[in-house]
């Protein structure tokens, strides 16, 4: 067993490459096989009713539509991103539209759609045609809405979640991955988790979550919607240890046998 484990830099590289390049470092100590980003044209992603509405940020007031484009990497940063990954690890992205398939499609064989839009079902065909490997997260979403997602788009892994950042405990309802397994066996099922701390992501493991993804943050204090519900690089170190932990420890099951230190200590007794 090995679970894919997931850093999500997302937006929280807040436009600045450098902080992008800490993410990627991070990810790699910490032992991630994936850094996941989010891709967006925003002319196509901010609702009309948004675009012009005022936003403080660090770079000055600016309309949403204009805060939303300082932040989002274009080809030259993605060339950079792409070409830091190389030989350390895997990269991707949650594609927000159409132009953003065409424009992730050339740089990697994996997507993933967000669960803000699993029920935009002609972009989640879109990415099916495009990505060899695609990923759906059931956030925010009824049953019913990701059925017909799933029937849509046959998405290889699907990832139960809670959209609340951060999520409160009691809301995650981790038991969905039963369910989940158990209404589409042909797909892996894993975990994206917004909430506090790491006790929950662990259990998402040991009841069978194939893949794990969690926000990745240099600082959770820094400015941005996400940095919050974060995990910082000294909480992922701990993250992948213990979810690789666990897999160690699961075992093959079947029925019960004296292991090698047992007998040691079986041994000592007896004489």
């Amino acid at each position: 067993m090995h679970t894919k484990i997931i850093a999500e830099g997302g937006i929280n590289h807040n436009g600045d490459m450098s902080v992008a390049r800490g993410l990627i470092d991070a990810a790699v100590v910490a032992g991630c096989d994936y850094i996941k980003w989010q891709k967006r044209n925003p002319d196509l992603c901010v609702p009309e009713h948004q675009k012009d509405k005022r936003k403080s940020t660090p770079w000055g007031e600016m309309t949403y539509l204009d805060y939303k484009k300082r932040i989002e990497f274009g080809r030259q940063e993605y060339d950079e991103i792409f070409n830091y990954c190389k030989g350390r690890i895997h990269c991707f992205a949650s594609v927000w539209d159409k132009d953003s398939v065409d424009f992730m499609s050339p740089y990697t064989g994996i997507a993933k759609i967000p669960s803000a839009l699993i029920t935009d079902l002609e972009l989640c065909s879109y990415a099916r045609e495009n990505f060899q490997t695609l990923i759906i997260s059931t956030g925010m979403s009824t049953e019913e809405e990701i059925v017909k997602c799933v029937e849509a788009c046959s998405p290889d892994v699907i990832m139960h979640t809670n959209s609340t950042y951060p999520s409160p405990v009691n809301e995650l309802n981790l038991n969905y991955i039963h369910h989940l397994k158990s209404r589409w066996p042909s797909a892996e099922i894993g975990y994206s988790g917004h909430e506090y701390g790491l006790v929950s992501t662990f259990a998402a493991v040991a009841m069978g979550a194939s893949w794990v993804e969690r926000h990745l943050t240099i600082d959770r204090t820094m400015w941005g919607s996400d940095h919050l519900a974060s995990v910082e690089p000294q909480g992922f170190i701990k993250l992948v240890k213990g979810i690789r932990d666990i897999e160690s420890s699961l075992g093959l099951g079947g029925p019960r046998k004296v292991m090698g230190g047992e007998k040691l200590k079986q041994e000592s007794l007896r004489k």
